[in-house]
């Protein structure tokens, strides 16, 4: 197993003051039988270690050489993420374009294939090959879709290249998750797993900008180039991928001790010192961690997601994010927005593609700043807050769209509303949407359970891509009443089932899942480390 519990001991680390209680509940124990108040305290001075390590070695300033470098790695793999964000709009805005529906002799095509197809090898070769060569092999196959798509002469060949595009993408993202999680420190996980989906808008801007520009083409390039451009990311994140190096935990896992404490001490010590405080509590939590012969090693082996209370938790988690990360409405806006907008008066395809880009922009504003805040606020207050005025944007738009023949006033307003539900969803949903399931899953179900995170949002995106059409048509306005009682149902959800992340090591987070109620544990840790702290 890969949280193996240790026994009640000190962790000796070089430093006087950095010696940790370590009181982690046995896995044998039944669900809800720890001592959870001697696992909070061990807990508490754990995380107060911690803090005393990152006092002493702060690590390098945000805005130095060695600053500019991480976030140049971190940019090289937010690639992965316009990815997604450029395939999933591309289509949207070609099949609005007359010169693509002439061509093939269709009204519109399906955004994307492949994408269960990607399931065994996104829970397979990251663990087997490693993050980077994952990320490589997947923005390649991306790219040869894109190339077969962009020259396709029947619509046989373009939903071949559609598919192998679909494959590279999700290929590519999961292990884009687990390496950034895995080599950022915990008090800026955060911030840069937030800023590796809020780049899905970087792609989503692209492609939407493009084809405002070439669908006023009177050619097949009206629609190809914007395909071509699409290989673009790929093609950056595979040229530059194997220049950075591997996740430290993905070497230690296989042996690789000394390469993963070096990696680690580049990456967080201000002095790349292996001998940093924080580099030595780090390699011991991730020592008692992992294992060498753990189910990562077992391509077949799903047991390890759901083998005790604390790993079905974890999952409970990654499916809430899945789940209400594709159906809170924001699917209804993303895949028909066109739709949304015939149906306020706005039929010129030409303004369609104009409001399509706006609302690139304005979802992308609110990413980013959630993103900026997410470390300080907290993962819980971010989603709950997001997912209240969801609640509330949405049940404005259903009354505004009531009715609206012949009320264009009142047709835009509700227009505006939309805009501003995807800046609400996007303030928290996105940024969580790449960090919490990666953070939340332990190191040896992590690639399996992003795997299964995607079949979810997948299974979960097929109900906004054959049931909203439908809704659409038959029930008109009364579809987004539907998710103004899910976002509801999403906030009680939250509330009671979402633990706090914020600035815990990913071994850390172990006690927390451990523990008889983790969303109530992981609010009261918080609590006792600020207390310690204050003393």
């Amino acid at each position: 197993m890969a949280e193996k519990a240790q026994p009640s001991r000190a962790v000796a680390i070089p430093h006087p003051d950095l010696m940790i209680d370590e009181k982690l509940a046995d896995e044998s124990q039944p669900y809800g039988t720890v001592d959870s108040s001697t696992e909070k305290l061990g807990s508490a001075e754990r995380q107060a270690a911690l803090q005393r390590a990152m006092d002493e070695d702060p690590g390098y300033p945000a805005f130095s050489r060695r600053g500019m470098k991480m976030l140049a790695m971190v940019l090289v793999i937010c690639c992965c993420s316009g990815d997604s964000g450029f395939d999933s709009t591309v289509m949207s805005a070609i099949n609005s374009m007359v010169q693509y529906q002439q061509y093939f002799g269709l009204s519109s095509a399906g955004s994307k294939t492949g994408i269960l197809a990607a399931f065994i090898p996104t829970a397979y070769l990251p663990d087997k090959l490693g993050r980077r060569w994952c990320m490589f092999l997947g923005n390649m196959t991306l790219i040869i879709g894109a190339m077969i798509t962009a020259n396709a002469t029947s619509s046989s060949m373009f939903i071949g290249g559609r598919f192998l595009t679909g494959l590279g993408c999700s290929t590519a993202a999961t292990p884009a998750k687990s390496y950034l999680v895995e080599i950022t420190a915990p008090n800026s996980r955060g911030r840069w797993l937030g800023l590796l989906n809020s780049f899905y808008y970087v792609g989503q801007l692209t492609a939407s900008g493009m084809s405002v520009a070439t669908g006023r083409y009177n050619s097949d390039l009206a629609w190809r180039l914007p395909i071509y451009i699409q290989a673009v990311p790929a093609a950056v994140n595979a040229f530059f991928v194997f220049f950075l190096p591997e996740s430290p935990r993905w070497l230690y896992s296989w042996g690789h001790t000394e390469k993963a404490t070096q990696i680690l001490a580049n990456l967080h010590s201000r002095d790349a010192d292996v001998n940093s405080p924080l580099v030595r509590l780090e390699i011991e939590e991730i020592k008692e961690n992992l294992s060498l012969n753990g189910a990562d090693k077992r391509w077949w082996d799903f047991r390890t997601l759901f083998s005790t209370a604390a790993e079905r938790y974890r999952m409970v988690l990654v499916a809430i994010v899945a789940i209400w990360g594709q159906l809170s409405g924001n699917g209804l806006v993303t895949y028909f927005l066109t739709v949304l907008l015939e149906q306020a008066g706005i039929t010129s395809p030409d303004r369609q593609r104009v409001l399509n880009f706006v609302n690139s922009v304005t979802s992308m504003i609110g990413a980013l700043t959630g993103t900026a805040i997410v470390d300080h606020v907290g993962r819980r207050k971010l989603l709950l807050i997001s997912s209240v005025s969801c609640c509330i944007g949405m049940s404005i738009i259903a009354g505004l769209l009531s009715d609206i023949t012949g009320k264009q006033m009142r047709a835009t307003a509700g227009i505006s509303f939309i805009y501003l539900f995807m800046v609400f969803f996007s303030f928290g949903w996105t940024p969580m949407q790449a960090l919490y399931p990666a953070e939340v899953l332990a190191y040896e179900s992590r690639s399996k359970g992003l795997a299964c995170y995607n079949l979810i949002v997948q299974a979960s995106s097929c109900i906004n891509t054959f049931a909203m059409p439908v809704a659409l048509e038959r029930i008109a306005w009364k579809t987004y009443l539907i998710f103004v009682v899910f976002d509801i149902l999403g906030v009680v959800v939250i509330y009671f089932l979402a633990v706090e992340t914020k600035k815990l090591t990913l071994e850390e987070l172990d006690a927390v899942f451990n523990a008889p109620r983790p969303r109530k544990y992981s609010t009261e840790l918080f609590k006792a480390v600020k207390a310690q702290r204050q003393e």
